[in-house]
């Protein structure tokens, strides 16, 4: 069966989204064909002063709707550590949980070769002149994921800034909270026991 034109192409946009597939999409279109024409609009203007009022702090890359972003106005928060994180959302986790009141940096993905991305495809630069430019920064905490990307991220950047004096430190990994040992895979397994610390 073809759609009318307007849900065939609303399903077409929603299908552009990650993780949503035709089915999804399809109950997605559906849904808003019951929704007030209110919240339509409210829906849509959303979608469109997100793109058009953010853009990306010149220090970090956090998103924010001015040049800086509240982060990094903040004089508050430790100035002589930076935990680098690969996606914008990675921030909001750290400051949610309230463990961490340092300074970030949004690289905007990891070195992937097999995808075409390099150094130049990310906000490394940025981040070397932002090391070079504040003599405060004593550590830098790599924070990118524990995939075979993200580790080579994160040697790739342990190399470009150690020489500079600063420490250069990696978030540990090992098992969940909560989790058996039994069913741990030996990366994890290994993460743990090297990343342990005295109690």
């Amino acid at each position: 069966m073809q759609y009318p034109k307007p849900i065939a192409k609303l399903i077409e946009s929603f299908m552009k989204l990650p993780g949503i597939g035709r089915k999804t999409a399809t109950r997605l279109a559906f849904y808003t064909l019951n929704m007030d024409k209110d919240d339509i609009e409210d829906f849509s203007e959303a979608l469109i002063s997100t793109k058009d009022k953010l853009r990306f702090c010149s220090i970090c890359g956090n998103i924010t709707e001015e040049d800086i972003c509240e982060i990094c106005k903040d004089k508050t928060r430790d100035q002589s550590t930076i935990l680098v994180v690969e996606q914008v959302r990675d921030i909001m986790v750290f400051d949610e949980m309230n463990t961490f009141d340092g300074l970030y940096h949004v690289l905007g993905g990891v070195l992937s070769p097999i995808d075409g991305i390099g150094p130049d495809d990310l906000n490394i630069k940025l981040l070397i002149n932002r090391l070079k430019e504040n003599p405060n920064v004593k550590e830098v905490i790599v924070a990118t994921n524990a995939t075979p990307d993200g580790e080579s991220t994160a040697m790739y950047l342990s190399q470009l800034i150690k020489p500079s004096g600063i420490k250069v430190t990696r978030l540990a990994h090992g098992l969940s909270v909560g989790g058996d040992i039994e069913y741990a895979d030996e990366m994890t397994l290994q993460r743990a026991v090297s990343g342990r610390r005295e109690i």
